[in-house]
């Protein structure tokens, strides 16, 4: 494994990211494709033994059980000085006055509970899992600052706002001598590029690094065109339908096929083409691979290996048309909504 700095902080991290979203009990709360925790541990070991030392989770993950299998399989699989783990905080965790947000009051609070649940005394990175427009910004970021200095979290990052909002944090942290954004966890594949427009730019003009989720946009670039729903999650994730189904383009189905026919080509994966592809844009630090097979954590490492000509990049690139642009979702209606097209989401 050849490690990377994230962004332009000390900190080594994987090309390759493990997004814990997959591993949680599926009794709670969300999602109900999730792996329990003995069929998860096989995988988080896998991952270490491949040289994978980025694990990415957050509260709102099947209710803090995400959290939980984490921390025990690092803590019996890996040295906790080796790993890198990555927790986040916005979404419900309960019903009820301050169950969820970006106030001072919650992050002081879910701080605490992540740490309990992975079993850990700090975070690697602390992220907001989108914005919060109920709490004043300076509330958000000086509270950032405060677990930074009390030594529960090394570094922060944010996740899928607006270009001008991310600028805008950036602006006030370094204005109020704050610790800043260090990373952002957007969502980038290639059926979704619209970032290439403001945010990317902007994060490298910044020094940030940039995680991805949904690289293989939720499985549609790992399968054919007319297998998009084979899996047990594909067939019940309420929020690909939104990304992707409800904005389905022709041009996704020319995109599906270049990567099938290139990866024939090759005689590798589908998966490692569309994984390959990221790695042009040097603002990408890691993918965000939510793996349930042990096959999915190597074919994401076999991608570190596979570097696309000119003519690859073309045909996979030049059938692209605009979508719908998700990344600043943050209106809590439409937060509300995404939860419902989860089947089995409740609050405690």
């Amino acid at each position: 494994m050849r490690y990377i700095k994230l962004g332009n902080t000390g900190l080594d991290v994987s090309p390759v990211a493990i997004g814990a979203m997959t591993y949680g009990e599926p009794g709670r709360g969300h999602p109900v494709w999730s792996l329990d925790e003995a069929q998860s541990r096989p995988l988080i070991k896998h991952a270490l033994e491949s040289g994978i030392n980025f694990f990415d989770t957050a509260n709102l993950y099947s209710q803090g059980s995400s959290e939980e299998i984490l921390g025990r399989a690092l803590k019996d699989y890996a040295n906790r000085d080796d790993v890198v783990i990555a927790t986040k905080i916005r979404h419900p965790m309960r019903s009820g006055p301050n169950g969820k947000g970006l106030s001072r009051k919650a992050i002081m609070a879910e701080i605490d509970h992540s740490l309990r649940r992975l079993g850990t005394d700090y975070v690697d990175l602390y992220l907001i899992h989108r914005m919060d427009n109920s709490t004043p910004l300076e509330e958000t970021l000086e509270a950032l600052h405060d677990v930074v200095k009390a030594g529960k979290v090394r570094y922060l990052g944010a996740s899928s706002m607006h270009a001008w909002e991310f600028s805008k944090a950036l602006h006030m942290q370094k204005a109020n001598g704050w610790a800043r954004f260090v990373t952002m966890q957007n969502h980038y594949n290639l059926l979704a590029r619209e970032e290439e427009r403001e945010m990317l730019p902007l994060c490298a003009d910044e020094g940030v690094g940039t995680m991805v989720w949904s690289p293989l946009a939720r499985g549609r670039l790992a399968r054919g065109w007319d297998d998009a729903k084979t899996t047990e999650r594909s067939g019940k994730d309420g929020f690909a339908d939104m990304l992707y189904t409800q904005f389905t383009k022709e041009s996704d189905r020319q995109i599906i096929d270049a990567v099938g026919d290139i990866a024939a080509a090759r005689g590798v994966s589908r998966a490692q083409i569309a994984l390959a592809w990221l790695r042009k844009n040097p603002v990408v630090t890691a993918p965000l691979v939510g793996a349930s097979s042990i096959q999915q954590i190597d074919d994401a490492v076999a991608s570190l290996d596979i570097t696309l000509t000119e003519d690859e990049l073309m045909a996979l690139e030049s059938p692209y048309t605009p979508r719908y642009d998700f990344q600043g979702i943050s209106d809590e209606a439409l937060l509300n909504s995404i939860m419902a097209r989860i089947p089995g989401f409740k609050l405690p």
